[in-house]
């Protein structure tokens, strides 16, 4: 997508302004992912076990949230734009677990833009697609304050 000025973003509400690269979803990810949380539990950590009960292991969910900014970078360009903060979520769901070995890539939609704190305010829905499975991983609404020069 070209960039955009900060006024012209209310225009774009209800349109796709992008589809991510895909991300593979490692071992090494998920186990560094759960020692930064101290979520260790066996069905993402212990690959054996997993392997045993329940066919391998899966990606923590909030891992899988958590590289909604990675995968977003770039999406929506804006110009003249100095700095943008992370204002929240209104909805998160997990609707399918990513299974270590996967690919990941996130569709965002553009769902809301209005002035607010001196800046834009903007609401996105973001869509994690597992490659190869009908349904996604996760569907966020999330928030984000945008601010020009």
């Amino acid at each position: 997508m070209n960039p955009v000025e900060i006024k012209d973003l209310p225009g774009l509400v209800g349109q796709e302004v992008g589809v991510s690269d895909w991300v593979e979803i490692t071992q090494e990810r998920v186990n560094q992912f759960a020692e930064a949380t101290g979520d260790h539990q066996w069905i993402h950590v212990d690959v054996e076990r997993a392997n045993r009960e329940i066919g391998g292991p899966i990606a923590h969910g909030y891992l899988t949230l958590s590289l909604i900014p990675f995968m977003g970078q770039g999406m929506l360009p804006v110009k003249g734009v100095t700095r943008g903060i992370n204002y929240g979520s209104d909805k998160v769901r997990f609707v399918n677990m990513v299974r270590v070995g996967k690919r990941v890539r996130m569709r965002q939609k553009l769902i809301g833009a209005e002035p607010k704190a001196g800046g834009m305010q903007l609401k996105n829905e973001c869509t994690i697609e597992i490659e190869g499975e009908d349904k996604p991983a996760c569907i966020a609404e999330t928030i984000s304050i945008v601010y020009g020069g």
